[in-house]
């Protein structure tokens, strides 16, 4: 009997042994991300949005990926590192479709994620999410940890307020609060600190009107288009061509889209007013309406918006996505016909 018992406080001494090598892989893993992970803080403050978001390193020399939205909206952002150095960060490059957008801040042999390297996860696979919920952290203190398993991996079916977004790929469903004002552009990754998917922006169902916890694969697309703009290759059939190029055909106004004064050396191109029954009144475009991107091309400044819708043709249907309030808008433009 005693010989049971010793038998039975060795299995527990040997469980609690292995629980606390568990336990120590796990810290380790956390220290290691936490380093790669960056506290970012740019446009907010008003209607409510939040000002601050997070990102991660993918590179030595200081890309930063993480996800496209409103705190983006200035020409340069701060960016604050695990030890609390400060950055000004600026976007090089952006893919609203992937909800993505990459930074840049200026520095070398910095601790990063390699895109490369990224894995995937099966249903119930545990996993720990990183970002600065609802801004924990403003210098050298760390972004809140999540734990949880993957629920599921399935194409994305949500909307942001009462709008559809523009990504509708697979995802990681998530059964941790994940998805918190300031974590979107954090990282899930193993519990040995793998990296898997960039944690996304708030959304809610659009069939159960319910909040979806979820993350963006890395691996795969994400990864590649992230390589491209980091090297400068991201660019689209049109960029080859453009220099050959005649003078623009069309102006904003051609569209019935009349934009707020060009004032300075990047005026940001908001829609001043929608003149009635033109191409732009009937896509939906309203006034305060901050153009973003124009057939999937960046645009920063009044000035690049003029020169984007210049280039179109006659009959042609041009995706656009524009910011309302704190909402991502995609709708369809029709190039008018030059004759009429």
């Amino acid at each position: 009997m005693r010989r049971i018992g010793g038998l039975i406080a060795f299995g527990l001494l040997g469980i609690m042994a292995a629980n606390s090598a568990a336990a120590q892989q796990a810290n380790s893993a956390i220290e290691e991300v936490q380093r790669r992970v960056v506290k970012i803080f740019g446009a907010g403050g008003v209607r409510g949005l939040h000002a601050y978001s997070t990102g991660f390193l993918i590179s030595p020399e200081g890309h930063v990926a993480t996800v496209w939205n409103h705190v983006l909206d200035p020409d340069t952002v701060t960016v604050i590192l695990h030890d609390g150095r400060k950055f000004e960060g600026r976007v090089v490059g952006a893919e609203p479709q992937l909800q993505m957008a990459i930074l840049k801040i200026e520095g070398e042999d910095l601790p990063h994620f390699e895109l490369a390297d990224a894995g995937s996860a099966g249903t119930g696979t545990r996993v720990l999410g990183f970002g600065n919920m609802y801004k924990v952290a403003t210098g050298d203190e760390p972004v809140s940890v999540l734990q949880g398993v993957v629920a599921a991996k399935t194409r994305l079916r949500a909307r942001r307020g009462a709008f559809e977004v523009p990504y509708d790929g697979e995802v990681y469903i998530v059964d941790a609060i994940t998805n918190n004002p300031g974590t979107g552009g954090g990282v899930l990754t193993t519990r040995d600190g793998r990296l898997l998917a960039m944690i996304g922006k708030e959304l809610r169902n659009s069939e159960t009107n319910t909040w979806i916890n979820y993350a963006i694969p890395v691996e795969g697309e994400f990864a590649d288009i992230a390589e491209q703009i980091m090297t400068d290759r991201f660019r689209s059939s049109r960029d080859e061509v453009k220099r050959d190029e005649p003078e623009n055909k069309y102006r904003a106004v051609d569209f019935g889209i009349v934009l707020v004064p060009d004032v300075l050396f990047r005026t940001p191109a908001y829609i001043d007013h929608v003149l009635p029954k033109s191409p732009a009144a009937e896509a939906g475009l309203r006034a305060d309406d901050l153009m973003l991107f124009v057939d999937g091309e960046l645009v920063q400044s009044c000035k690049e918006l003029e020169a984007e819708l210049g280039r179109m043709e006659e009959g042609d249907f041009v995706p656009l996505v524009v910011r309302r309030g704190d909402e991502l808008v995609t709708v369809e433009l029709e190039v008018p016909d030059r004759d009429e």
